[in-house]
Formats: C-alpha cells, structure tokens, sequence
C-alpha cells in the first residue's frame, strides 16, 4: 500500500506542478493589470499571493518534492544546494500562508471597520504590509540553513540533506521549532477562522439593520448596491480563506498530533502517509486560488478569456494579412 501511495504521491506533485506554474502566472500578470474591478489595496494582496504560490510551486513541489522523486542525485542534491532550496521553501511557505491573513484582515477592516478603512485600505498600506511582512518571514527563516547536514559524502562533496540530531534536543532549536510551528500554520490558522467568524457576525447584524432602514422587512424588494457590494467582497474572502483552512486541515492536525506524540522521526507507515498527504494537500492550496477568482469574478473571467483569446485571434490575423 506504501509503494503504490508513494507512486501516486509523485505522479500528483507533477500534476501540481505543470497546473500550478501557469495558473498562478496567469493570474499575476491578469490582477497586475487592474482591470478586474477590485480596489488597488485587493489587488496588490491577490498579485502577492498568486505571487507566493507560485514561489512554492517552484520550490516545494519543483526543486523539492519532483527533484526528490525522479533526479535525486542532481546537482540541486548536493548539501549547501538543497539546504537554500529548504530555505526558500520554507520562507515561500510561510509567506503564502501570511498573506492569505493580511488579505483576511483587510477584508475584515473593509467590511466591518467602516471607520478604519479609509486609512488602512490604501495601495500604499497594502505595499508597506506586504514588503514587512516579506521581508520580516524571509529573514526568520534564514536559520534554516544551519540546522541541515549532509547525508554522505562522496568524493569530498557532501550530498543531500538531513535534520542535525541536536534539532531536537539543543534548547534554542527547539524553541526555533516551536516557534516555526505556532507561526506556521498554527497562529494563521487561528486568525483566519476568528476573522472570518466576526465578520460573519458582522454582516449579519448589518444585514437586519439595513433591511429594517429600507422596508424589507415588510416584504418590499428593493435593490441595494451597497450590500450588493459587500456580498461580492464576501464571497470572495470566504472562498479564498476557506480553501485555505480546508486545505490546511490534515498539516494542522497531523502537527497537533506529534506535539502530543512527542516523537521525531519514528513513524509507522499509516503515519507516514497521513503526513505525505497532508503535505500534498497543503501544496495544492498554491493553486486554487486562480479558479476561485475565475468562479467569483465576472471581470477575472473576461480577462482570462480575453487572455485565452488573443493567441487565436492574433495569428487568424496575421493570416488574414498575409492572404492575398
């Protein structure tokens, strides 16, 4: 059961990846152009996930899980190389998983903030966010390289990777993991779902008042742009956070379960499947996002057909051109 989970687990990573390179691309170069009707503040949150996805994409699924499976004796496999790669990996994760809360928050303040959302939903508040929050995951993660050593050597070239055996047992590393752990994705995970219930709880306070203010409430049927507006924005945010969860869901607990376990590496074979999966699932979160914009935004999928279109029509008219 082992071999063939092992051999459907490298067929689905190439899957991921030949899916997740250009779906993210597309959807930066689409959002980059503004045209989809979103405000420059969610626009700029949208391009930088699309943006960290596809970063992990690269270097978990790529230089990583591929690597791994099909050329594990590359040059990628020797031990400084793959030690970056974990690096970036781990920098690349942390920053998909961190805007995905920075997005949750903005739309947390835009829908029920009223107040703060003139200062806080700004371009240049969601650049300044974002290049902190890059930069603050990026450097925290640096360590990373020294807690990687070779697994042989050959030739005097240390090849490939393995946790020190001080990782889990030298004090300062065990904080460092305890931290990484609470950081990613424990402490996300936690504020996406509490943002997410207050805004629920928002809305539909909201919701009463406004239909109360308009006469809905004694069956008239009135348009309203505004919550017309805020359903859009919604739906949106609920759909983009809750694949985030869901997707999530098996890293979390399978990261809950070996706090209480209390063991490393020492895994029976259903274990170690339990967490394979969970790290595929968490990997295919870095390319849902692009199809929940082509389900949710009408504008997103005009421009994505236009995208699909233009190949077509530009070499029918280069054709058309030269036909005599």
């Amino acid at each position: 059961m082992h071999v063939e989970y092992f051999r459907v687990d490298k067929f689905l990573y190439v899957i991921i990846a030949i899916v997740g390179v250009p779906v993210n691309f597309v959807a930066i170069v689409i959002l980059s152009r503004g045209k989809c009707g979103l405000s420059t503040c969610t626009t700029r949150y949208l391009v930088a996930m699309a943006a960290a996805d596809l970063m992990v994409v690269i270097t978990e699924v790529i230089l990583y899980q591929i690597r791994y499976h099909y050329f594990s004796w590359s040059f990628l496999s020797i031990t400084p190389v793959c030690s970056v790669i974990y690096v970036l990996t781990n920098a690349a994760t942390d920053c998909s998983v961190w805007f995905t809360v920075t997005f949750t928050f903005d739309r947390f303040v835009t829908i029920c903030c009223q107040k703060l959302k003139t200062k806080y939903c700004t371009g240049k508040t969601a650049a300044a966010v974002l290049a902190t929050t890059g930069v603050l995951l990026c450097l925290k993660n640096i360590p990373h390289y020294f807690t990687r050593i070779h697994w042989k050597i050959i030739d005097n070239i240390p090849w490939f990777c393995k946790l020190m055996d001080s990782y889990f047992t030298d004090t300062g590393w065990v904080a460092f993991d305890g931290t990484n752990t609470v950081l990613t994705p424990f402490l996300p995970f936690a504020v996406i779902l509490l943002l997410n219930v207050l805004t629920v709880r928002h809305i539909l306070v909201a919701s009463r008042v406004r239909k109360r203010l308009r006469g809905q409430s004694q069956g008239e049927n009135r348009s309203d742009p505004e919550m017309e507006s805020r359903r859009r924005s919604v739906v949106l945010l609920f759909t983009i956070s809750g694949s985030f969860v869901i997707l999530w869901l098996t890293q979390v607990v399978n990261f809950i379960y070996y706090q209480i376990r209390g063991t490393g590496t020492d895994r029976n074979v259903s274990e170690w499947i339990f967490n394979d999966f969970g790290l595929l699932l968490r990997d295919l979160s870095c390319c849902t996002n692009t199809f929940i914009y082509a389900a949710t935004q009408s504008k997103f999928r005009e421009q994505l057909m236009s995208a699909i279109k233009y190949p077509v029509t530009s070499v029918l008219r280069l054709f058309s051109k030269s036909a005599p």
